[in-house]
C-alpha cells in the first residue's frame, strides 16, 4: 500500500473505520463509523453558530494553500512553532481561535487548510469535504507548512510540535510519521493507527487524547493503538477522559465537556512546553 493510499484510507476515517472502495472514497451507501452510520457520525458534529473571539492572526500562502498565521506578542526569534489541522468543518473561527490560543501561550501557530478555503456549516457539506482531500496533496501541504515556521525570519523554529482534532488529529499522526523534523505530535480523537510498522516512523513523542463515550473510536481500539505505539518504540501518552467525540469543541452542542477539555488543555500545554521550550 502506498503512503497515499494509506493517507487517505486513514483521513478519510479520521473517525472512521471503514472505507468504500476506489481513491479512499466512503460509500454512502454501505460506509460506517466505527459501527455507526455515516449520519449517526455526521450528528457527533452539529456545529453551533456562535461566533469565535476576533482574530489575532493574519493570512499566508503555503504550498499553494491557504494558512492562518498566528505569532505571540513582542516574540523574538527563534520562536517554539505548532502547526494546527483543522477538524473536518475546515479552517474555521473555530481553528482559528484555537490558532490563537496556542500563540497566547507563546508559540507560533499556523493552521493549514486542506479544503482550499471551503467551511462545511453542516455535517453533510462537512462529509462532502473531508472525502475531496487528496492525501499526497495533504502532505505537501503539511510538509511545506512545517518548513514556512523553520524557514519565515518571523518565525525561524527550532523546535516544532502539530496538534489536530478528530480528522485533523488523524492527520496529525500522519504528519508525525511523514516529518522526521518534529519534537511533538498531539492528537485528539483522531483515527489511530495500530500498525506497528507504520508507526516505527514516528520520531517525536506522542500526546493522544480520546473520549471513552467515543462512539466512532471505541476503548478496545484505544487501547490497541497504545499497545501498538509502545511496541513501535514511540514515547507516548494516551489520555482517557470520560467524555463524548469532540468533547475539547465548545461549538459542539451536547457534546463538549468543559471538564474534561480543561484538564485536557492543561496536558496539552505541559506537553509542548516540556518538549518545544527545550
Amino acid at each position: 500500500m502506498t503512503l497515499a493510499v494509506a493517507a487517505v484510507l486513514l483521513t478519510l476515517s479520521g473517525c472512521a473505520t471503514k472505507q468504500g472502495a476506489g481513491a479512499g472514497h466512503l460509500d454512502a451507501r454501505h460506509g460506517e463509523f466505527g459501527g455507526l452510520t455515516e449520519k449517526q457520525f455526521e450528528a457527533l458534529h452539529e456545529l453551533k453558530a456562535d461566533a469565535a473571539p476576533q482574530r489575532k492572526g493574519h493570512m499566508v500562502e503555503v504550498a499553494g494553500a491557504r494558512a492562518y498565521l498566528s505569532l505571540p506578542e513582542k516574540a523574538e526569534t527563534p520562536i517554539p512553532s505548532v502547526l494546527v489541522i483543522h477538524e473536518w468543518w475546515g479552517l474555521n473561527e473555530h481553528i482559528m481561535h484555537w490558532t490563537d490560543r496556542l500563540a497566547a501561550l507563546g508559540y507560533a501557530a499556523l493552521a493549514v487548510d486542506l479544503y482550499d478555503g471551503k467551511v462545511a456549516t453542516t455535517p453533510e457539506e462537512a462529509m462532502a469535504l473531508m472525502k475531496t482531500v487528496d492525501p499526497k496533496r495533504a502532505q505537501e501541504i503539511l510538509r511545506a507548512a512545517h518548513a514556512f515556521l523553520v524557514t519565515s525570519n518571523r518565525v525561524q523554529a527550532t523546535h516544532t510540535a502539530v496538534i489536530g482534532w478528530c480528522f485533523g488529529g488523524a492527520w496529525s499522526l500522519r504528519a508525525g510519521m511523514s516529518i522526521p523534523e518534529l519534537n511533538a505530535v498531539v492528537m485528539y480523537y483522531g483515527r489511530p493507527v495500530t500498525d506497528t510498522a507504520e508507526l516505527k516512523s514516528i520520531k517525536a513523542p506522542v500526546l493522544a487524547i480520546f473520549g471513552t463515550k467515543d462512539e466512532s473510536i471505541p476503548n478496545d481500539t484505544v487501547e490497541e493503538f497504545d499497545e501498538a505505539l509502545a511496541d513501535a518504540g514511540v514515547a507516548h501518552k494516551v489520555l482517557k477522559y470520560e467524555a463524548p467525540h469532540a468533547f475539547a469543541n465548545p461549538s459542539a452542542p451536547g457534546r463538549y465537556n468543559a471538564e474534561a477539555a480543561a484538564a485536557a488543555w492543561e496536558q496539552v500545554k505541559t506537553f509542548l512546553a516540556d518538549h518545544l521550550r527545550k
